[in-house]
């Protein structure tokens, strides 16, 4: 008898049932381990993995596993996301990579996947978020032209207005995330433009007072306009003029979504923050609380971020109102001594 050696074989629990793979992100075995079919489905994967299949979507994931973005993730990052790796081979990975170039088609594949863990709506969140990025490393690898996991709807929803990034926050991202990144985060917490809007503000819209751009959501019939306050004026004159656009990639370029997104996300990751439930564009509170402390009215903050005036006054009862009244205490008790 021919002895085969199985090193190397990967095994799975999940929903009570166990799953063999050829190896950690490889094919699923079929058959019980030691049976005939469990053994010639284990050679068929070694040879294919010899000879892979460069057009089917498991070469993206096993692409990705092996990049030097995926190895600098944190150890326990690298088991989290290895699990759900491993999933999106079993469940996508015969499709070929050029499916996926075709939204109108591929989106309800991904939809039903999705909505495997739709009884724990983060969790299936979390799903789609580490599918979007194999996704967008097919992008990369110039596979694809774009993402099709862009624009499907996330299952938890909650209202994010009385969520803002604190001082803590962005003092512990800007610790290990690139100079680009910490221009983009700055600029937004004194800002509180939408990202999509940020990332195309130029260095001319910077007027002598005021920022003064049109806004995306108002098809350009709003104007935003940002007094140029000191904070925000520091902010702007540490950033490096690489381009028409205030913000640029670590190419020197205008970021693009897609581009920032990643970045953005790896940045979270790198700091140890991938599960704490911040967007980038909760920095809009940020910016909120500071138009406040420097004497806004709650319509002008309104008017400013485009939030309803209900919304702004959520985010000043919580952070502002609260450590006022916190002040305001403090300072009663002194007096009494």
């Amino acid at each position: 008898m021919v002895k085969v050696d199985l090193k190397g074989i990967a095994k799975v629990k999940a929903r009570g049932r166990t799953y063999w793979y050829a190896w950690r992100g490889g094919p699923r075995l079929r058959g019980e381990p030691g049976s005939p079919e469990f053994i010639a489905s284990y050679n068929e994967a070694i040879e294919d993995r010899r000879t892979p299949d460069k057009s089917r979507f498991r070469f993206v994931v096993a692409d990705y596993k092996a990049s030097g973005e995926y190895k600098k993730l944190a150890e326990s990052t690298r088991q989290q996301w290895g699990k759900w790796l491993d999933r999106i081979a079993d469940y996508f990975g015969e499709l070929r990579i050029v499916q996926f170039d075709r939204p109108e088609k591929i989106r309800p594949v991904i939809r039903r996947w999705r909505n495997q863990f739709v009884e724990t709506p983060r969790t299936a969140d979390y799903a789609l978020q580490v599918l979007s990025r194999v996704v967008a490393h097919a992008v990369e690898l110039g596979k694809i032209a774009g993402n099709p996991c862009e624009g499907i709807k996330h299952l938890y929803n909650n209202d994010r207005s009385e969520i803002i990034w604190t001082d803590s926050d962005v003092a512990h991202i800007k610790k290990t995330c690139s100079a680009e990144i910490a221009d983009a985060v700055d600029l937004d917490g004194h800002t509180g433009l939408r990202l999509t809007d940020l990332l195309r503000l130029s260095w001319s819209h910077v007027g002598d007072d005021a920022i003064v751009l049109t806004t995306g959501k108002s098809r350009h019939r709003r104007e935003a306009i940002i007094p140029l306050y000191d904070g925000l004026r520091a902010v702007l004159a540490r950033i490096p003029k690489r381009a028409t656009t205030i913000l640029t990639s670590s190419k020197r370029r205008p970021w693009t979504a897609d581009g920032f997104g990643s970045s953005f996300n790896k940045a979270k990751i790198d700091a140890g923050m991938s599960e704490r439930d911040l967007h980038f564009n909760d920095l809009r509170g940020t910016a909120a609380t500071k138009f406040y402390i420097a004497g806004f009215s709650m319509r002008e903050i309104a008017e400013t971020l485009a939030w309803e005036e209900e919304s702004v006054e959520k985010i000043i009862r919580r952070y502002v109102g609260r450590a006022a009244a916190i002040k305001a205490r403090i300072k009663k008790l002194e007096t009494r001594e």
